[in-house]
């Protein structure tokens, strides 16, 4: 029987890894990857044609919908495995979790500015100069964004739980862990742009914000609760740079 963490829920387990319920071959899991980067460049890189106040919405959307779709072709009958339903206790979880993230973000992030220095995100530092409205666009335009932030790390930490689970054998436990850190990595690194290439910043803060954010997918195995975490904790930042900013 494999071994679970004291964290999880036991009456669910990750989809794939162990075959089950269908067997996802390693050449299907570098299509899908393949698809999740291609999918991220249509964020990283700027299109003039997107900067309308609606069209913006375009790249955020073709950001989850590329990865999603190369994955439902790969398991057109079992894509629905990593989402789940949202019950009532399920919106107090992504609350604690929200909650946890940001206390050990802002605690890294105080540690890491003193010791190395940090750079500003620009996308959050430019939203004070907008207006009402388009502070609103912005707040929307995070939902899908975010929503394929979490797919992109979720998806590469079940095709490396898979790769490590069944190409090498490697216990449950170990997969997983591995499987975490490296996709926590990745998604720290496709920041290094945003921060200015800040190596240290980019996987120091972002990396240990991004282990606590996948936390709530392997507690639940539901993205849609690591999504809505990240909302919260995202949106929290964002109002509290909005109403410093409108302080002063």
């Amino acid at each position: 029987m494999q071994k679970y963490f004291t964290f999880e829920n036991r009456k669910d387990d990750f989809p794939f890894y162990t075959g089950q319920p269908i067997n996802i071959t390693s050449s299907q899991w570098l299509f899908i990857i393949f698809m999740v980067f291609i999918g991220l460049l249509s964020i990283t890189i700027q299109f003039s044609l997107f900067t309308g106040s609606y069209v913006q919405f375009i790249p955020a959307v073709l950001f989850f919908a590329i990865p999603l779709l190369a994955f439902i072709k790969v398991v057109p009958k079992y894509w629905m495995k990593i989402f789940k339903k949202i019950r009532v206790k399920d919106i107090f979880l992504m609350l604690g979790f929200a909650f946890l993230n940001l206390i050990v973000s802002v605690t890294v992030g105080i540690v890491v500015t003193k010791l190395f220095g940090t750079n500003a995100n620009p996308a959050i530092a430019g939203i004070v100069g907008l207006t009402d409205f388009e502070k609103i666009l912005f707040l929307l335009k995070t939902i899908p964004q975010l929503f394929g932030e979490e797919l992109f790390t979720i998806l590469i930490f079940l095709a490396l739980l898979s790769f490590l689970s069944l190409s090498l054998n490697y216990s449950r436990k170990k997969a997983v862990v591995i499987a975490w850190l490296v996709s926590s990595l990745a998604f720290a690194l496709i920041h290094l742009p945003t921060y200015d290439w800040n190596l240290i910043q980019c996987i120091l803060v972002i990396g240990t914000a991004r282990i606590f954010l996948t936390l709530p997918y392997i507690v639940t195995k539901n993205i849609w609760i690591s999504t809505g975490t990240h909302i919260i904790n995202d949106w929290v930042i964002i109002s509290i740079v909005i109403l410093g900013a409108d302080l002063k």
